[in-house]
């Protein structure tokens, strides 16, 4: 086995670690500090590696300012106002507010706008705003039937992104169809506005089978009898 196998070390130093159940920050650090070693070199150019790998994929790593942010948003009652202003809205039932959620995610797709997700948007917002509307229709008669509504949140989400952003000319997804078009032997000749045109009317039945079927949740959740634990009357006087 040459040398230059002992740079691998760090594969192993990873698997180790993981399987000891050690931080995974201070283990992938270790593995990275040993392959360094292995390979003779010095720590300023280690740093030096660190360093700019961090600062090459610090986009990545972005994310994770947004979890403390969130915390503290709703440490001081992020929630609470997101509640609060779905009260205020008096014919805003929880399906017609998914459906809004769904078209405006949609038009935030459409013109390339991000509004973030699942943990920065819906569930500090779009989610507690939705209970709301739900508790205030008594569409909520369990932790099951909540469950449902948290799961609908998610569906507006994934809907409205999903669909929304095939309207954008410069969205991943329509460059990729462009050049997977465009790389057939027949050599089809597409453009982004073409496809992102293309796209209009599949994003507006989108969300009119989006808005029907969140309305079939809350009839079926309307319709369902709460859920006791008392027996029904007459049971055990026979």
């Amino acid at each position: 086995m040459g040398p230059d196998w002992f740079v691998l070390i760090g594969v192993a130093v990873i698997v180790v670690g993981f399987l000891l159940k050690i931080d995974p920050i201070a283990v992938v650090i270790i593995a990275a500090m040993a392959t360094a070693f292995i390979a003779e070199s010095s720590v300023g150019d280690f740093l030096e590696f660190m360093g700019q790998t961090f600062v090459d994929n610090r986009s990545v790593s972005l994310f994770i300012l947004t979890l403390p942010m969130i915390a503290l948003s709703e440490r001081f009652g992020l929630k609470e106002q997101a509640v609060k202003l779905i009260h205020g809205l008096k014919k805003m039932t929880a399906p017609r507010f998914l459906t809004l959620y769904t078209f405006i995610r949609q038009l935030c797709g459409i013109f390339g706008i991000r509004i973030s997700g699942m943990v920065q948007f819906v569930r500090p917002i779009v989610h507690p705003m939705t209970d709301a509307a739900a508790q205030e229709d008594g569409l909520i008669k369990s932790d099951a039937d909540s469950e449902v509504i948290k799961a609908q949140s998610a569906t507006a989400e994934n809907v409205g992104n999903f669909y929304g952003q095939n309207g954008f000319i410069a969205a991943s997804g329509v460059l990729l169809i462009v050049s997977t078009l465009q790389e057939l032997p027949d050599g089809e000749s597409v453009t982004p506005q073409a496809i992102a045109k293309a796209s209009l009317p599949m994003i507006g039945i989108a969300l009119v089978v989006a808005g029907i079927y969140f309305h079939l949740i809350a009839r079926r959740l309307k319709g369902k009898a709460p859920v006791t634990g008392a027996a029904p009357e007459g049971a055990g006087n026979e």
